[in-house]
C-alpha cells in the first residue's frame, strides 16, 4: 500500500503580513459609507485623489464622494486639474479656490456653468496666479448661487445684477479687493449687501466703480461683526445702523477731507476695535475733523497710520480722543513723518485737552517716529494727564538719523499723572537691538 502524501496545510492569511495600505483600506471600508464619505471630504483634493492607490476597491473611491473640495493655489496646475475633477467626480462642490492664469482663465466661465449645474458652491475664491496680473471676468452665473456663504474676488470684472437676482441669503464674508464694477455699480454693490442679511465680514479695497458721479448710499448689514473699506474714490458710500460691529478699517486717503467725515464715523458708533488711516495734506476746501456728533462708548483699541507734521492730522486725534472715553489702547503708526511742518508746543496741545479724555487709557504705542518736537509734546502731554496708563512703547523710524538718547531721557524724566508708567523703547544702538526699559517714576527721578 503506498504511502499517503501528507497534506498541505492551508495558509491563514496573516494581516500582519499584507500591505499596510490595504489593511487600512480594509478597516476603512468596514465604516459606514456615510461616515466614510465625511472623512473623505476632510482631506485636500490631493490627498482624496491619492486613496485610489490604496487597493483596487478604491481605485475610483473619491469619484463617488457626493461633495469634494477644490483647492489648487498654482496657476499652472488649475486647467488640467479642474478638469479632471469635475469630469470624474459628479459630486457636488464646496470649495472652489483656484488662482487662474491665462489658460485657465479663459475656461473659467465653463466651469462657473458646471458648477452651478450642480448647485453652485459655498466658498469662492478666485483671483490670478501670476504678476503683473490679467483681470478676469466673473460670470453673472455667480448670482443664482444662493448656497453662497463665503466669496473672495481678486482683480476681477464683475458684470451686472442680472433681473431675477434674489440675493445671497446665507452669505457670511465677502471679500472684493482690486475689482471693477460698471457704471452706476453703487447700486449694484449696496443691493448685494442688502440681499445678504446674514453677512459678517465686509472687505472693500481697492473697489472701481465706472462712472464720474455718485449718489450717497448706505451699507445696511445688521449683522456685520468686521468691515474694511479701503479707497482713493468717494464713491457715496455711508452706514445704516450696524449694532454688531466689533472691529473697522477705514482707509479713505485724501478724500476724508471733502466730505463729512464725521457723519461716515457716525455709522461705526458701536465698534470695539478701530483702525483708521488719517494722514493727508490740506488742500483747498479741506474739512478738519473738529467735533464728532457721537460718543465712542464701546471702543478698546484704536490704530492710527498719521503723522505729527501737519495740523490736519494732529487735530482730528484730539477730535478723536475726546470721543472715546474708554479707550484702552491707543497705537500710531508714523508714516510720511520726517519734515515738520508746523510747531505746535505743549501749551497748544493742552488747549486741545478736555475732560475725560484717555481716562481708561493704559497702552500707548508710538512706531516709526522721528523724533520731531510735536510727537515728543504728544507724549509728554499723555504721560502727563493718562491716570491709568501703564505702557508707553516707542520705536523710531528705520531711517531715522536723530539720536533718541535726549529725547528719550526727556520722556522718562518728564512728570507722569501714573508713578507705575514703563516706557519701552524699541530700536538699535549702533547697530544692536536694544531696549530701555523704565519701570517706575521713582526710578526715573533716580
Amino acid at each position: 500500500m503506498a504511502p499517503r502524501r501528507p497534506r498541505k496545510k492551508r495558509r491563514i492569511p496573516d494581516s500582519k503580513a499584507m500591505p499596510v495600505g490595504a489593511v487600512d483600506a480594509d478597516a476603512l471600508l468596514s465604516l459606514p459609507q456615510e461616515i466614510l464619505d465625511e472623512v473623505l471630504a476632510r482631506l485636500d483634493l490631493r490627498d482624496v485623489v491619492r486613496t485610489s492607490a490604496l487597493c483596487r476597491a478604491w481605485r475610483h473611491r473619491w469619484e463617488t464622494l457626493p461633495s469634494i473640495d477644490i483647492s489648487i493655489l498654482s496657476g499652472k496646475q488649475a486647467l488640467r486639474t479642474v478638469d479632471c475633477v469635475l469630469l470624474r467626480c459628479s459630486g457636488r462642490v464646496r470649495r472652489f479656490y483656484v488662482s487662474l492664469d491665462e489658460l485657465s482663465a479663459r475656461r473659467l466661465d465653463d466651469w462657473l456653468l458646471v458648477l452651478s449645474r450642480r448647485g453652485g458652491v459655498e466658498d469662492l475664491y478666485l483671483r490670478p496666479a501670476l504678476q503683473p496680473y490679467e483681470f478676469f471676468s466673473l460670470h453673472s452665473i455667480v448670482f443664482s448661487w444662493r448656497r453662497l456663504i463665503s466669496v473672495d474676488l481678486f482683480a476681477c470684472h464683475i458684470p451686472p445684477l442680472p433681473p431675477d437676482f434674489e440675493g445671497f441669503p446665507v452669505l457670511k464674508e465677502l471679500s472684493l479687493v482690486n475689482v471693477n464694477f460698471q457704471q452706476n455699480g453703487e447700486y449694484q454693490l449696496e443691493e448685494i449687501i442688502e440681499t445678504s442679511p446674514l453677512l459678517e465680514k465686509l472687505i472693500l479695497s481697492e473697489v472701481y466703480i465706472g462712472g464720474d458721479e455718485f449718489i450717497e448710499w448706505e451699507i445696511r448689514a445688521p449683522n456685520l461683526c468686521h468691515i474694511t473699506i479701503c479707497s482713493n474714490i468717494d464713491y457715496g458710500w455711508n452706514f445704516a445702523e450696524l449694532p454688531c460691529l466689533h472691529s473697522a478699517v477705514i482707509d479713505l486717503w485724501e478724500y476724508v477731507g471733502h466730505r463729512d467725515f464725521a457723519k461716515f464715523l457716525v455709522g461705526l458708533v458701536q465698534v470695539r476695535k478701530l483702525c483708521l488711516y488719517i494722514f493727508y495734506a490740506p488742500l483747498n476746501g479741506i474739512k478738519i475733523l473738529e467735533t464728532l456728533p457721537c460718543t465712542f462708548d464701546n471702543l478698546k483699541s484704536l490704530k492710527l497710520f498719521m503723522d505729527f507734521c501737519e495740523l490736519p492730522p494732529i487735530l482730528s486725534v484730539f477730535c478723536l480722543l475726546k470721543s472715546m472715553p474708554n479707550l484702552e489702547k491707543l497705537k500710531m503708526k508714523i508714516y510720511n513723518g520726517e519734515v515738520q511742518k508746523i510747531e505746535l508746543n505743549g501749551e497748544f496741545l493742552n488747549a486741545q485737552w478736555a475732560d475725560g479724555m484717555c481716562a481708561n487709557l493704559q497702552i500707548l504705542e508710538m512706531t516709526g517716529i522721528n523724533w520731531l518736537p510735536n510727537e515728543i509734546s504728544f507724549m509728554k502731554l499723555i504721560l502727563s494727564k493718562a491716570r491709568l496708563l501703564r505702557t508707553l512703547c516707542i520705536s523710531h523710524h528705520d531711517d531715522c538719523s536723530v539720536s533718541h538718547v535726549d529725547p528719550l531721557h526727556e520722556l522718562v524724566t518728564c512728570g507722569k499723572a501714573s508713578a507705575q508708567t514703563q516706557v519701552l523703547f524699541k530700536g538699535t544702538l549702533k547697530g544692536q537691538p536694544m531696549q530701555f526699559h523704565q519701570t517706575t517714576e521713582a526710578e526715573s527721578q533716580s
